[in-house]
């Protein structure tokens, strides 16, 4: 339990400080006077126009997703090519396989998004 103690503390702390901190916004940001002028954006002096967030378009999001999808092929590459000399030794076949098959199933998926045309950004 003793190693425990200082964790508990420092959780004690933590929600201490979350609550203080909520409780002091509730009590001193209602004093404030509100009207509409000081609830507009402040767009650098000029008159806010248009709808405050554009839409973005589908396109957006699909390359963020591939994105994210071969960051995550990097996770996994860099410590198999770096951390796995002595499993290289031992068993090299299956390795080599292991990730042969893997890199072939996101190259698949790259020519797969290719050919739909999400990387096309004239059609956008």
């Amino acid at each position: 339990m003793k190693e425990y103690f200082p964790v508990l503390i420092q959780v004690a702390i933590v929600l201490g400080f979350g609550a203080s901190a909520l409780l002091i916004s509730v009590l001193l940001g209602k004093s404030a006077k509100r009207n509409p002028s000081k609830d507009m954006a402040y767009e650098c002096g000029m008159l806010p126009q248009g709808k405050g967030q554009p839409r973005f378009s589908v396109k957006f999001y699909l390359v963020a997703m591939l994105f994210i999808l071969f960051d995550i092929e990097v996770v996994f590459l860099y410590p198999w090519a770096v951390n796995f000399k002595d499993m290289l030794r031992d068993h090299g076949s299956m390795i080599f396989w292991s990730m042969t098959g893997f890199l072939t199933l996101v190259t698949a998926g790259y020519v797969y998004a290719i050919k739909k045309g999400v990387l096309d950004w004239k059609n956008s």
